[in-house]
């Protein structure tokens, strides 16, 4: 059966990302940093090859999409744009820290709203809605590896909602330039919409990047102390049940 491998690649660094600001709907270039960075990585051939090449609207994205895949033909895809940070845009977490509706935010309250901005629940079934197009037109056209060049939010949108290993959705972060590679059986897609995560960019057998793997470890490790919550939880609830009978 064929399968379908795509590559989730988060865009270079930019000014804002340097100084810890939630840049969303601002249209940022890359930093000079960011753009050198992506060149050395790019030298390196740590990137993955892909016959065809999503990416955000955003000007950090097709930035970052034309030095990695110079000879690409990006396709935009709008719904792929991060979230809109509303009256938090440009602020960064310490001077929001004690601000309630952003503590309920980042603690993944799902009615938390940021203020004149788009809400959690919204932005991951647009960009989720967004994904499901990408794999249904790869299944369609029979085209078997594609590249999303996006945004950290987005990213992580996707894998909190298909992943496995299942984690949650700030168990996804990734550094800028870097991301992830998955692979999606037609069968299990189409049973359950599940994706594997089968590799990070850069993959291991081409660069050690700690912070990556770290990451992905983290990922495995939320999924592995869930599924041993839930088994806790049920074990409780049968003794419970045995008691009361």
């Amino acid at each position: 059966m064929k399968c379908y491998k795509i590559h989730l690649i988060r865009h270079g660094a930019t000014l804002g990302n340097s100084l810890g600001q939630y840049i969303g709907v601002t249209d940022s270039p890359l930093s000079d940093d960011g753009k050198n960075a992506l060149i050395d990585m790019k030298e390196k051939n740590l990137y993955p090859d892909a016959q065809v090449h999503f990416v955000s609207p955003l000007k950090r994205c097709i930035e970052t999409a034309k030095i990695i895949y110079p000879d690409a033909k990006p396709i935009i895809i709008k719904d792929f744009s991060e979230c809109d940070f509303g009256d938090w845009e440009g602020k960064t977490g310490e001077e929001l820290k004690d601000n309630t509706e952003f503590q309920k935010w980042v603690s993944g309250g799902e009615n938390a709203t940021p203020p004149n901005g788009e809400s959690g629940v919204d932005f991951q079934i647009r960009t989720c809605t967004a994904f499901e197009r990408v794999v249904e037109g790869l299944m369609k056209s029979g085209i078997t590896s594609a590249a999303i060049v996006a945004h950290g939010g987005t990213i992580m949108s996707i894998l909190a909602a298909y992943g496995l290993p299942r984690a949650n959705f700030y168990d996804w972060m990734v550094p800028n330039g870097q991301g992830y590679s998955i692979i999606i059986t037609p069968s299990l897609w189409m049973r359950s919409k599940v994706v594997e995560v089968y590799n990070t960019i850069p993959d291991q057998g081409d660069a050690q990047n700690d912070m990556v793997y770290y990451v992905y470890n983290v990922a495995r490790q939320t999924a592995m102390e869930i599924i041993g919550e839930n088994k806790e939880k049920e074990d409780n609830n049968d003794n419970a049940e045995n008691t009361n009978e």
